[in-house]
């Protein structure tokens, strides 16, 4: 079923206890777009890039059924370029360079063939933005997920909350929730949080797992421990694209699937952080994604 994702494609140059990578391509858009592929074959992708893009991106995206009709490309613009360096622990991280660049003057228009989208990943954008994406879906979505971040919770809570209201599913981590609350027990803080209009909450704790919240029901996936974690920056977008694109596949929002989808997502995530950037991600399977999942499975079953 038809997968609308909107979020960043990007240049990131990540440096971490494993070496330095310049300039590779990234944005949260890029991975949920990649990740997502592995699970349904109409991904529609909606973002802004500079003429520096490299056109074999597209290329390669196009190739794993990605329509990218929606991502604007500004002749003699610079696409938006992060620079980040991990510490030691591969959790903090320090950000030495944002530039905008095109993405300052982002102002979605989605195609004709973009509004009756099924499933919606908003990523990690202004709240004005992804409340403009909403306001062009003609249709009313099988399912909506949300990605916001601390900054605009600080800056810009009153619009973010008027999203909020309008989404199925909010992602943010454990911060994040405590933030939007002033709640630090994160189970008071979902429900709270739930009040507010989705139906269904998903906490990210890194490393260490992730919860999914409903106003019934909680279920939780650990991280899966891994012997090198290379480059984190792409985890919690390719959860996203995992986890929207395995409900977009298999068309089925009850709580128990959304308890799958955040296994998948999981799986998915831990693949990624094994290599910088989207190396990992391109080199996937369906065999080596199900071997993965039952590690999840095998790491947490058990008989009474």
């Amino acid at each position: 079923m038809s997968l609308l994702t909107v979020g960043t494609m990007a240049f990131d140059t990540v440096e971490t206890r494993y070496g330095k990578a310049e300039r590779i391509v990234g944005g949260a858009c890029t991975y949920n777009a990649w990740a997502a592929s592995y699970f349904t074959e109409d991904v529609r992708v909606v973002s802004i890039i500079g003429e520096d893009f490299p056109k074999d991106e597209i290329a390669l995206l196009n190739k794993r059924g990605a329509d990218t009709a929606g991502v604007k490309l500004v002749e003699g613009g610079k696409s938006f370029f992060w620079e980040g360096k991990y510490h030691k622990d591969m959790i903090g991280r320090d950000t030495l360079v944002t530039d905008l660049n095109v993405l300052a003057d982002f102002d979605p228009v989605l195609p004709e063939s973009y509004k009756d989208s099924r499933f919606i990943m908003l990523g990690n954008l202004t709240p004005t933005i992804q409340r403009k994406v909403l306001d062009q879906i003609e249709e009313s979505p099988a399912l909506t997920v949300l990605d916001t971040m601390d900054f605009w919770i600080n800056s810009d809570k009153a619009t973010l909350m008027e999203v909020i209201a309008r989404v199925d599913v909010l992602s943010i981590n454990d911060e994040e929730a405590r933030l939007l609350t002033g709640e630090h027990a994160l189970v008071t803080a979902a429900a709270e949080i739930l009040k507010m209009g989705p139906s269904y909450l998903i906490v990210k704790k890194g490393e260490h797992g992730a919860f999914l919240f409903s106003l019934n029901d909680i279920f939780f996936v650990p991280g899966l421990p891994l012997a090198e974690v290379k480059d984190p920056t792409g985890a919690g977008d390719t959860f996203a694209g995992g986890f929207i694109g395995y409900l977009a596949a298999t068309e089925d929002t009850s709580f128990n699937n959304l308890k799958r989808a955040v296994v998948y997502g999981s799986a998915m995530a831990s693949f990624v952080v094994e290599d910088f950037g989207l190396e990992r991600l391109r080199h996937l399977n369906e065999r080596l994604i199900k071997q993965r999942v039952m590690r999840f499975k095998d790491l947490v079953s058990f008989n009474l």
